[in-house]
């Protein structure tokens, strides 16, 4: 105690302690594992060895994947979109216009939680079956074609992404709108502004950091995902995270998985970068 009071600016580096050998540990030496692996060559049975010259794990891992890479951008820049459609208009009403049902209705928001993820995207098999509830009844009166399928598409794994999402995308959303001083609106309003006018130069402005922060933890986890392609997709809508999954646990070509890893990470930390400075 007396060495801090002391030295009181020694009590942000102790508070930050804890949270710092975390991030070290589980977070940081992982990826420097995972970048040494990438530069491995051999097998599982007759072990690997580390040479700088295996750069060459990341041509080759690129040039094999190229296409998954570029499908999960598109899939999760989709699915991203999608999210904020949803998002953005029910996040405005529970912020504005919900009153007492606010809290029921940021509870029906992260409800969908307290059920396993990989459940929750088991039962969009059922809902988006040929035969199910959505196409059952439209094919059975003649709405759409009977052949007609939505299982088993981009469309559905994009689907499925988004719903499994977008509570990311509404909760920071939410609370960008709800910190909004309701007296600026009011200002803008006795400024001769329409309610359009007010929305498209106050509340818009206001929301951007919630939209920025909504829309990363909605893209960064779907272009990495692999449980919707697998369960709701075919072979022609793989994304690369089932590629790093397969090459990992089932192929076990670690140098292989581990290039492909690592420059997906560095594909999202540039992706972010660049998203932050336009925004």
């Amino acid at each position: 105690m007396g060495l801090i009071r002391r030295y009181p600016a020694l009590v942000p580096l102790l508070l930050l302690g804890p949270g710092l050998a975390w991030l070290a540990s589980f977070y940081l030496a992982p990826n420097v594992q995972m970048f040494a692996s990438s530069f491995w060559s051999g097998t599982l049975e007759g072990g690997f060895s580390f040479s700088l010259t295996n750069w060459v794990n990341y041509p080759n891992a690129l040039g094999t994947y190229q296409e998954q890479y570029l499908r999960s951008i598109q899939y999760g820049f989709a699915a991203t979109l999608l999210c904020f459609a949803i998002a953005f208009p029910l996040a405005y009403f529970i912020a504005f216009r919900a009153g007492r049902a606010r809290n029921v209705m940021l509870f029906l928001v992260v409800a969908p939680f307290f059920t396993s993820y990989l459940l929750r995207t088991i039962g969009w098999r059922t809902i988006l079956g040929d035969d199910s509830i959505v196409l059952g009844p439209l094919k059975a009166i003649g709405l759409i074609d009977p052949a007609a399928r939505i299982l088993d598409t981009p469309y559905s794994v994009i689907a499925g992404i988004a719903y499994n999402f977008v509570p990311f995308m509404i909760l920071p959303i939410y609370v960008s709108l709800e910190k909004i001083d309701r007296r600026l609106l009011e200002a803008a309003q006795d400024l001769y502004a329409s309610s359009w006018g007010a929305f498209r130069r106050v509340t818009l402005p206001l929301a951007v950091p919630g939209i920025f922060a909504g829309s990363l933890l909605t893209f960064i986890p779907a272009i990495g995902d692999f449980i919707n392609a697998e369960l709701l997709g075919n072979p022609g809508t793989t994304m690369i995270g089932n590629i790093i999954q397969r090459q990992f646990l089932v192929v076990r070509d670690y140098p292989t998985a581990a290039a492909l890893s690592f420059m997906l990470m560095v594909l999202i930390l540039a992706g972010v970068a660049l998203y932050g400075r336009l925004l």
